[in-house]
């Protein structure tokens, strides 16, 4: 199965198709109520639901999830039965196989009722017709000629006695969310060094400022600090939201003091010094952390 650990969950919503091509005959038993099994259409409804549920043992790759709906419609256009299926629920992966196993055993029920009385039945298609939710749904287009800056903040690193790897981490994530202008640059545990070079790229309209190190309790960890009288304007809910994702994942996360803000049009994020906490970060807050530009220019949502 797919490693989705690293994913957030969000609401997500898949709806498919299936049809069924049957006699004119077989309508009009369904219609007048004369189908010697029984109207095909409760049973097939109840069978999706049940193949909605039993998704994950029946495919090998999919996941087992918690449904929160099913819905399902049921059409009849001349000889053609169209069943819609909607599923939705608050998970890390799609529904959309959820959705597409309830439409064909939902079809496969009604050609089951039907073939006693129907040697013309078929079923002619199973489709996925919509999804939503993921990743791909918050992907948000940067601001023109967008730059971003990291800033690595460690005493070892600046002296050359310890090789840097979360900023470069983060610099090669980046460059996967289509950011092309990136500064780079390492700097010892130095508060007014620090705040300094944070203001110069505020200054200099630089889109986005994120520092590596320095956000936890130790004597050296001033990033914080440097940070604090740097920012206008907090973003609790964005650090909120890292320090939430990383806590599911170590109980260490509770140690760092990160800050989210803006100064101006700068958004300046503090990540953590560990190459897996910022990958973390990462994962928590990109791509929907794009969508603060918009917002700020008055788009809304």
């Amino acid at each position: 199965m797919k490693d989705v650990t690293f994913k957030n969950e969000t609401l997500r919503t898949a709806t498919a198709g299936s049809t069924v091509k049957c006699s004119h005959q077989s309508i009009q038993a369904i219609q007048n109520g004369t189908v010697p099994k029984g109207d095909p259409l409760p049973y097939a409804k109840a069978a999706c639901f049940l193949a909605v549920k039993k998704t994950p043992f029946l495919i090998p790759h999919c996941h087992p999830l918690l449904i929160e709906s099913v819905d399902v419609d049921f059409k009849i256009k001349g000889n053609e039965i169209k069943i819609e299926v909607i599923v939705t629920a608050s998970a890390k992966t799609g529904m959309e196989m959820e959705a597409l196993t309830g439409a064909s055993v939902a079809a496969l029920t009604i050609y089951d009722i039907l073939k006693p009385i129907d040697d013309e039945i078929e079923i002619t298609s199973v489709k996925l017709l919509e999804k939503r939710g993921g990743k791909s749904d918050f992907k948000v287009a940067l601001p023109d000629g967008f730059k971003a800056v990291v800033i690595v903040t460690s005493d070892s690193a600046s002296q050359g006695t310890r090789e840097d790897k979360s900023g470069k981490t983060i610099v090669e994530t980046l460059k996967k969310f289509s950011v092309k202008n990136i500064d780079y640059e390492v700097l010892p545990d130095e508060k007014e060094l620090i705040k300094q070079k944070i203001e110069s790229y505020c200054a200099n309209g630089i889109h986005m400022v994120i520092t590596t190190g320095g956000t936890g309790p130790g004597p050296r960890d001033v990033t914080v600090e440097a940070t604090n009288e740097v920012i206008k304007r907090e973003l609790a809910g964005i650090a909120g939201a890292i320090k939430a994702y990383g806590q599911k994942r170590t109980p260490y996360a509770m140690f760092s003091r990160g800050l989210v803000g803006l100064n101006g049009k700068t958004v300046i994020i503090n990540f953590p010094g560990s190459a897996t906490g910022v990958k973390e970060c990462m994962d928590a807050i990109f791509p929907a952390i794009f969508h603060i530009y918009p917002m700020m220019e008055g788009k809304g949502h």
